[in-house]
């Protein structure tokens, strides 16, 4: 059987390679979102046409990104969603909801200190974890039935 992973959320951490790099020897396809920061939010003035204000330069990179997005949501079997220690990343929650609205398995990925705020993401989640070594030994159990260790 092979996964198709989605791993959704915060950009400013290496989170991603180390699932990838840990999951290396699993039957995983992994997909994300633009990760330069830069080319996310440049996307759509980059091919559709410079805006002076700032909100329409956003809207445009928003909808751009939102195709990449909306079509690794919807292919995915998993959705990993990590929200990260310093930024509020509402990106990384509406792809949570999305995610719940397409009935996909979600693992959340985030520090304890945000256990609070993400109670109705994490009451949405099949899987709450702490650190990426957590998700890879999850996608190791859902693929072959082995427990760490």
């Amino acid at each position: 059987m092979t996964l198709n992973v989605y791993l959704s959320g915060e950009i400013h951490s290496d989170w991603r390679e180390q699932i990838i790099e840990g999951a290396k020897d699993l039957d995983v396809s992994f997909h994300s979102p633009v990760t330069d920061h830069d080319s996310s939010d440049d996307c759509g003035v980059a091919i559709l046409g410079q805006e002076d204000n700032k909100y329409w330069h956003d809207h445009k990179g928003a909808m751009v990104n939102a195709i990449r997005t909306r079509k690794g949501l919807a292919d995915a079997d998993v959705v990993v969603v990590r929200f990260g220690e310093k930024y509020k990343q509402w990106n990384a929650a509406f792809d949570a909801g999305y995610a719940a609205a397409l009935g996909k398995s979600i693992i959340v990925l985030n520090p304890p200190a945000h256990q609070h705020a993400l109670k109705e993401v994490h009451a949405a989640a099949l899987a709450v974890a702490e650190e990426p070594s957590q998700v890879v030994e999850i996608l190791r159990y859902v693929l072959t039935g082995s427990l760490p260790g």
